[in-house]
């Protein structure tokens, strides 16, 4: 089981309202778990909230901003991985 976080007890520690992590999750960019009454986020997810709620509330991103930008910072993290892969690759090549 993936360890986890209270949506109460988040937003208290970072001073937010529980309807902006429900925004978030309601743009699928973090999931929440409900058990019972009480309702969580993976502590795994921690930074992404984080990072979000910095955008928004310290830089003024608006939510549809916020999606854009979690979007793209994905595509870059994924053409990284590929431009690795193909140094290593080249790498091998270069070593023959």
């Amino acid at each position: 089981m993936k360890t986890r976080i209270s949506i109460n007890k988040l937003c208290e520690i970072y001073e937010i309202d529980p309807g902006f992590v429900m925004s978030i999750q309601e743009m699928d960019l973090v999931t929440i778990y409900v058990e019972g009454t009480e309702k969580y986020v993976s502590t795994e997810e921690l930074p992404l909230v984080e990072k979000m709620v910095r955008l928004h509330f310290d830089l003024g991103i608006n939510q549809e901003g916020l999606h854009t930008i979690h979007h793209l910072l994905e595509r870059m993290e994924g053409m990284q991985e590929e431009i690795r892969r193909l140094r290593n690759r080249l790498d091998l090549y270069e070593d023959l």
